[in-house]
């Protein structure tokens, strides 16, 4: 079947497109060049509305053990927000952590079609990626944790070759189904089970006796070596900590121009400056972004209200335990791969310390001068939910608003933030950056994020309003893989999605030769029942493994 999207004012950064008219053509789920001469059998007017690829959120916690947990642990969540069955969607609920089928639903509502989980533990990954799978209308794939599990740090403590490493990353990515590496505040996971209360860059774990930097330096050049498309993805040390700001400067010089990726890096920018001594790191943070291009990022952008923090940093959510509301939260071990940490929190526009977060996160994304190498998160639901993108990109488009809303949070964190003097404001063109071609070049993926002939026929429309938070809640279109799915921002149709994931080579004989006899000392679980097969994935016909290639230096 051939459609025809007509006279879209098409943005498509991959190919420099910067708002021009063009017709897209849609052929069996895939674009076109042309129609070939043939009419189209569906046609849709675009004339006056924006077409763009659809949105890909590069780091969302929407599957695995801490969602779990945070969906059982805030019954009221769900209670404040229940969705009924309606149409072809079924009943789901909750605000901060949805359940699978409504974050499917939200996210396609807003023009996404993609989305990436980047705290999957090794162990746990089958289940993420179940939940995974019942997240309708949406591509998925996850990040795999290492940098605190035992056999790891074994190896790195005991001088084990980078070859042996390389094998026993690739294996992981292998048995996890994963796109890519996560580490969560390297090694200190492993050092808190040990009764460190915290681990600096270069500060000794006691037991393996290695630090972060080594850890990181290893992990990266392990993805280098095997030509994994997206860099190492770091969630640092010392989250959340004032001062903070001088750790993430030193990983940034510390990693020695290996290819990495700061996650959320707004709870890492933080000064010691003023009286409060908390203050805004924004601007050399992002100085530092600028002049080093191995470096990307992601914001992990709060927004004031209610939510709930669910990170793997056990170590640092046992330290913010006390800032629990409502006041409950869960820490937990898991086996020896790493642990996880939930707390309830709700960030307030009058308190100092949220407001300047607030602040320090909007310096980021206006203080980065290229926008391929930023990216539009929240940290889902850390920072807050996913659902309000639309309402940050209107924060990043619409300086008038942003200025509107500085004036209302707390007095003394506005004084302390450059934020009211940056006039900047981005474009549809960068924002297409950010959130589409960006992302699926971050990711590797080859046919997603952007509007050329061979793509994926991922498609958003909107149509064109100079409030920009109801142009990006609502658009006319949602096309996946070649369907329409969305209407008028209401889901017409459900399809499931693809899982990405990157599958290197690597020297499996040798590695696993190393790997059983742990597996039957150590572990609770089959070396053989910890790798989850394609068959597993694919048996009900719902998902595909996409697998896409890695091109070793």
């Amino acid at each position: 079947m051939l459609t025809k999207l007509t006279g879209g004012t098409v943005y498509d950064p991959a190919h420099n497109i910067d708002g021009q008219v063009r017709d897209i053509y849609i052929r069996d789920g895939r674009i076109v060049a042309d129609a070939g001469g043939v009419p189209p059998d569906q046609e849709y007017d675009c004339r006056g509305k924006v077409v763009m690829a659809g949105a890909i959120d590069m780091h969302t916690h929407i599957g695995g053990g801490k969602v779990t947990i945070a969906r059982n642990l805030l019954p009221e969540d769900h209670r404040r927000d229940p969705v009924a069955h309606e149409g072809l969607k079924r009943a789901g609920c909750g605000h901060a952590v949805p359940s699978t089928l409504t974050t499917g639903y939200r996210y396609a509502e807003m023009g996404y079609t993609a989305g990436f989980e980047p705290a999957v533990l090794p162990i746990n990954a089958r289940q993420a990626h179940m939940e995974m799978a019942d997240v309708p209308l949406m591509d998925v794939g996850g990040y795999v944790m290492l940098g605190s599990d035992d056999f790891f740090l074994r190896l790195l403590s005991s001088g084990a070759e980078q070859a042996v490493i390389n094998d026993y990353v690739a294996w992981t990515l292998h048995s996890a189904q994963a796109i890519g590496v996560k580490v969560v505040n390297p090694g200190g996971i492993s050092a808190f089970k040990f009764n460190q209360r915290q681990l600096d860059l270069d500060e000794e774990h006691r037991h393996y006796r290695v630090t972060p930097r080594r850890i990181l330096q290893s992990l990266s050049r392990a993805l280098t070596d095997l030509g994994v498309p997206h860099p190492l993805h770091v969630h640092g040390c010392n989250l959340g900590v004032p001062g903070n700001l001088d750790t993430t400067l030193n990983t940034i010089a510390g990693i020695e121009g290996l290819p990495m990726h700061l996650t959320h890096i707004q709870f890492h920018s933080y000064g010691m400056e003023g009286d409060r001594r908390f203050s805004s790191g924004a601007a050399q943070i992002a100085e530092a972004l600028n002049k080093n291009p191995n470096i990307t990022v992601d914001v992990g952008q709060i927004l004031f209200g209610q939510t709930v923090t669910a990170s793997g940093d056990s170590m640092r959510q046992f330290a913010n335990s006390h800032h629990a509301s409502p006041n409950k939260w869960v820490c937990m071990d898991i086996e020896c791969d790493a642990g996880c940490g939930v707390v309830p929190f709700k960030y307030r526009d009058k308190n100092f310390v949220n407001a300047l977060q607030w602040c320090i996160g909007l310096e980021i994304f206006l203080l980065a001068e290229d926008p391929w190498r930023i990216f539009l998160t929240t940290d889902h639901p850390n920072g807050a939910p996913f659902t309000t993108y639309p309402h940050l990109i209107r924060l990043l488009m619409d300086r008038s608003f942003r200025n509107d809303r500085l004036a209302r949070i707390n007095p003394d964190a506005a004084a302390y933030s450059t934020l009211g003097s940056i006039d900047r404001e981005y474009s549809l063109y960068e924002i297409a950056i950010m959130t589409r071609a960006g992302a699926a070049r971050i990711l590797g993926l080859r046919d997603r994020g952007h509007l050329g002939a061979g793509a994926a026929a991922d498609i958003t429309v909107y149509t064109q309003q100079d409030d920009k938070e109801a142009m990006f809640t609502r658009p006319d279109y949602v096309f996946k893989d070649g369907a329409l799915v969305v209407k008028h921002g209401e889901v017409v149709d459900i399809v499931w999605g693809n899982v990405h994931t990157v599958k290197p080579d690597f020297d499996r004989a040798a590695i696993e030769t190393r790997l059983k006899p742990y597996f039957e000392r150590y572990m609770t679980m089959k070396m053989d029942n910890f790798i989850i097969r394609d068959w597993e994935i694919e048996h009900d016909g719902r998902s595909k493994i996409l697998v896409h290639p890695c091109k070793p230096i």
